[in-house]
C-alpha cells in the first residue's frame, strides 16, 4: 500500500466517527556514518514511518502521532482512538480546517545524487575527513547523515498531496591537543565542495593557534559564527510562533509587529520555499501553500507565524506554518552585510570571535533575557588580529539587546544545519557590540 493509499484509508476509517480528519504519513530513510579518531566508526541505516492524526469533533482537538512498524494498527484500532473523545474539552484554539489549496510539490527538493550515495557514503565521508586533514591537526570526529522523505498529507476538506524531498547533514569537530574547532552543513543537495569545506574548516579553527590568551569578565564586541548565530536565532523564531505569544514565553508578546526590535542592518526570513534547504515545503499542516516571509526586517518585527487556529484566535489570517498545534517555522535565512570575514575580525579593537555554543537557556522570555555558554574555540581579538584562543565563556543579555547591538556581517553566509540548530538556517558572521561576557564556573 502507498502512502498516499494509507493516508486516504485511515482518514476514510476515522471520518465516520469525527467531523474533521487529517492524517500525515511520513516516511523517511536515512544513512548515518559516525566518525571517530579520523576514520568511521559506525554506520546506520534505518526506515522510519510516521503518522500524525488531526481530528477534530464539536470544537474538540485530538493530535496523535504513531511510529509503528504496521501501519494498518491505527484502522485495525480506531474504535480505541474513538475512546478518547469523551476525554477532551473544547480546544480554545480549534478553527476549521481551511478550503483545501492547491498541491504543487517543490521538486527541486530531491536531489538524486544523495539517494545514489545512500548504500555507500564512504567517498563523501573520506572528502570530509581528508580536508579535516590538511591543516596539522591530531584527529577528527563528527557525523555524515543522508535522507530521503516522503510526506503525505490528507484531510476530509479535500487535500491530498504527497512532496519528496532528500536532505544531507555534516558536521564535524576537529581536535589538535587542548583546542577543537567545529563546522556543519546542510541541504536538500549534496556539493562535495560543502561537504568538504565542513572538515576544513574545523580544521582551519583546530590549528589556527597553540597561543592561549586571557579572558576577563566584562563587555566586548563579539563575533559569532554561522553555527551560534543559527543555535540563537533558533530561538528567536520559535518565539515568533504565535503559540508561544499567546502562552506568554515570547519576546515577541512584547515588541509587536510594526516595532523596531533590532538594528536596521538586520532582517530574518521564513524561507519555506527555497528548495536547498532541508526544511522546504510547499504546504504546511493544514494544506495551506506555504510562502517566504520575514519575522524581522530591517530590525522592525514584520509577522508572527500563525496556523489556523491560533489566527482565528488572534483575528488575522495564517501564514502557512502549520503546526496543528504550534506554528513553526520551515527555513531561515538572516541577511548578510559588506565584508569579508577576515575585514569582520579586522573591524574590532577589543573583541572575542566565537565559533559555536550550546546549553542556551531562557531566564525571561518575555524580555528576552538568556545566557549560552561557547563550545570549541573562542578567539580573542587585539587590535584587528587574532591573539590566541580565550577558553570557555557565556554570554548573557537579552535578544533585543543582541538584535539592536548588531554592526556588521559577512557577505557570505553558510546553510547550517545540526544538533544545535534543528531549524535550517543560512547565516552570517556577525559582529555586535557590548556584549556581556562572564566565565562559565564549570
Amino acid at each position: 500500500m502507498s502512502s498516499m493509499e494509507l493516508a486516504q484509508t485511515i482518514m476514510k476509517t476515522l471520518y465516520k466517527y469525527f467531523d474533521e480528519v487529517a492524517v500525515i504519513v511520513t516516511e523517511r530513510e536515512s544513512t548515518m556514518v559516525k566518525l571517530w579518531n579520523t576514520e568511521p566508526s559506525i554506520t546506520q541505516t534505518w526506515l522510519e514511518t510516521s503518522i500524525k492524526l488531526r481530528l477534530a469533533k464539536s470544537s474538540r482537538l485530538w493530535i496523535l502521532q504513531f511510529d509503528v512498524k504496521d501501519p494498518l494498527y491505527i484502522i485495525k484500532n480506531a474504535e480505541e482512538i474513538v475512546k478518547l473523545a469523551d476525554k477532551v474539552e473544547e480546544s480554545e484554539i480549534y478553527a476549521p480546517l481551511p478550503e483545501p489549496g492547491k498541491c504543487s510539490p517543490i521538486s527541486e527538493a530531491y536531489d538524486p545524487k544523495i539517494v545514489s550515495y545512500m548504500d555507500d557514503p564512504s567517498e563523501i565521508v573520506e572528502e570530509l575527513i581528508n580536508a579535516a586533514m590538511t591543516h596539522p591537526v591530531d584527529r577528527v570526529a563528527g557525523t555524515l547523515t543522508l535522507t530521503k522523505t516522503n510526506l503525505t498529507l490528507v484531510n476530509s476538506k479535500g487535500f491530498q498531496c504527497e512532496e519528496k524531498s532528500t536532505g544531507v547533514e555534516a558536521y564535524a569537530r576537529v581536535f589538535k591537543g587542548e583546542f577543537s574547532g567545529h563546522w556543519a552543513y546542510g541541504s536538500t543537495r549534496l556539493s562535495i565542495n560543502n561537504i568538504k569545506e565542513v572538515g576544513e574548516r574545523a580544521g582551519y579553527y583546530a590549528a589556527l593557534t597553540s597561543d592561549k590568551a586571557d579572558v576577563t569578565p566584562g563587555t566586548y564586541n563579539v563575533i559569532i559564527s554561522p553555527l551560534v548565530a543559527g543555535n540563537l536565532f533558533n530561538y528567536v523564531a520559535s518565539m515568533a510562533s504565535a503559540f508561544s505569544v499567546m502562552t506568554g514565553f515570547s519576546v515577541f508578546a512584547k515588541y509587536k509587529p510594526g516595532e523596531k526590535i533590532g538594528a536596521e542592518s538586520l532582517s530574518l526570513y521564513d524561507r519555506p520555499r527555497d528548495s536547498t534547504l532541508p526544511f522546504t515545503r510547499s504546504f504546511d499542516d493544514e494544506g495551506v501553500e506555504t510562502y517566504d516571509k520575514p519575522i524581522i526586517e530591517n530590525g522592525v518585527v514584520r509577522n508572527i507565524l500563525h496556523n489556523s487556529g491560533t489566527a482565528n484566535k488572534m483575528r488575522v489570517k495564517t501564514t502557512g506554518n502549520a503546526g496543528w498545534i504550534r506554528p513553526t517555522p520551515w527555513n531561515l535565512e538572516i541577511n548578510g552585510g559588506e565584508l569579508r570575514e577576515s575585514e569582520l575580525i579586522s573591524e574590532v579593537r577589543n573583541g572575542l570571535l566565537v565559533l559555536n555554543n550550546w546549553y542556551t537557556r531562557l531566564q525571561n522570555y518575555y524580555e528576552g533575557y538568556f545566557s549560552t555558554v561557547s563550545r570549541d574555540v573562542v578567539l580573542v581579538i587585539k587590535n584587528g588580529e587574532l591573539t590566541g584562543h580565550g577558553g570557555r565563556i557565556r554570554i548573557a543579555t537579552s535578544f533585543p539587546n543582541l538584535m539592536n547591538n548588531v554592526i556588521g556581517a559577512t557577505r557570505e553566509r553558510f546553510d547550517i544545519s545540526w544538533w544545535e540548530v534543528r531549524t535550517p538556517t543560512r547565516a552570517p558572521f556577525i559582529l555586535i557590540q557590548n556584549i556581556p561576557v562572564t566565565k562559565p564556573e564549570v
